[in-house]
């Protein structure tokens, strides 16, 4: 398997160095990564079911694609990227906001990552990757609240924490559509 290299970052998103990813996740060390949010024109959001191999938070309901940026590597390349390796399609993202988030799971692992946060819109096709992805779907807004409402246990922690900020970009950006 191909060692894959994460960047180790400050709170305040300074390279503090690299390191290899399970480690980097087995010392829970603050490291770069991404979040991608993609909408279709009826203003529904694209939801991943995560692959039932992966090593944490498998069979979890997601936003579209997450991951992280190799070293040398923009962020927004690294997000077109993985959304053209997990779902099979391209298509232009935009930053709207940052966070940092940790999250302990069962297993050992920890995320702590400094999260940059993509939206982008898409119609088309999709074609998961099995290894990645094994379900998808567009869903409303309002029914994914309801449903992390009664079901948290079937969403990952990141989507629990920056999903109320997407909801507001969401109202923010039609609240200046309508003005």
């Amino acid at each position: 398997m191909k060692e894959e290299l994460v960047i180790l970052v400050s709170e305040n998103d300074e390279v503090q160095g690299q390191m290899e990813k399970i480690e980097a996740h087995q010392k829970g060390l603050l490291h770069r990564a991404f979040s991608v949010f993609i909408f279709n024109t009826k203003g529904e959001m694209l939801l991943q079911r995560r692959a039932l191999n992966k090593y944490h938070s498998a069979g979890l309901w997601s936003n579209a694609c997450c991951s992280h940026p190799y070293p040398g590597e923009e962020t927004s390349a690294a997000a077109i990227r993985r959304l053209r390796e997990e779902l099979g399609f391209s298509t232009g993202v935009t930053k709207i906001f940052d966070f940092t988030y940790k999250a302990v799971f069962d297993n050992g692992l920890t995320e702590y990552e400094f999260d940059h946060v993509f939206t982008g819109e898409y119609n088309g096709v999709i074609h998961p990757n099995p290894d990645e992805v094994c379900d998808y779907c567009y869903k409303g807004l309002d029914d994914i609240r309801y449903s992390m409402k009664v079901h948290p246990e079937k969403f990952t922690a990141w989507l629990h924490i920056v999903f109320p900020k997407i909801e507001e970009v969401r109202k923010q950006h039609y609240e200046k559509v309508i003005a």
